[in-house]
């Protein structure tokens, strides 16, 4: 499927309110809401739209401490990976993991907790108990600067 400057317009402001009105989304694009509701539906289809949220606020959750932690592993096979991400895809504290390259790290993981004394606790009796964890550096958010989850459409040519 090749997306059209509406489906792109479509797109757009979804990822910047997934819970306007069909209604309202129709108006913002030019469509009927019909033909918008259809179209909302095939790119949910055909796996451009993923999943909707809400993202909540974390300083009224007093969820005050996020950190990014670099973790290294002993030995890079199947056994020690799946370990390691069985774990932490079970670690509410953990909103994002990613298996990386170019670093002294194997994994980057974003963690959001109350404070540092629960951040100690968690990387003490969770991350450093994973089999094969030998290395960790943790970094502490101090200011957010960007704070977005929309990704960039302006790669993708129109018709």
């Amino acid at each position: 499927m090749k997306l059209d400057r509406t489906d792109k317009r479509i797109l757009d402001e979804l990822q910047k309110d997934s819970s306007i009105s069909n209604q309202d989304l129709a108006e913002k694009v030019g469509l009927s809401p019909s033909p918008c509701s259809r179209r909302v539906k095939h790119l949910e289809d055909e796996g451009y739209i993923d999943h909707y949220v809400a993202r909540l606020n974390q300083s009224k959750l007093d969820l005050k401490l996020t950190a990014y932690i670099q973790i290294a592993l002993d030995r890079h096979t199947p056994d020690r990976f799946k370990a390691f991400d069985d774990t932490v895809k079970n670690c509410p504290e953990v909103v994002e993991c990613y298996l990386v390259t170019g670093q002294s790290a194997d994994y980057t993981v974003k963690v959001i907790v109350p404070d540092m004394e629960y951040y100690q606790e968690f990387l003490l009796n969770t991350i450093t108990q994973i089999p094969g964890v030998t290395g960790v550096h943790s970094s502490f958010v101090m200011r957010k600067v960007v704070d977005n989850t929309e990704v960039s459409l302006k790669h993708l040519n129109s018709t």
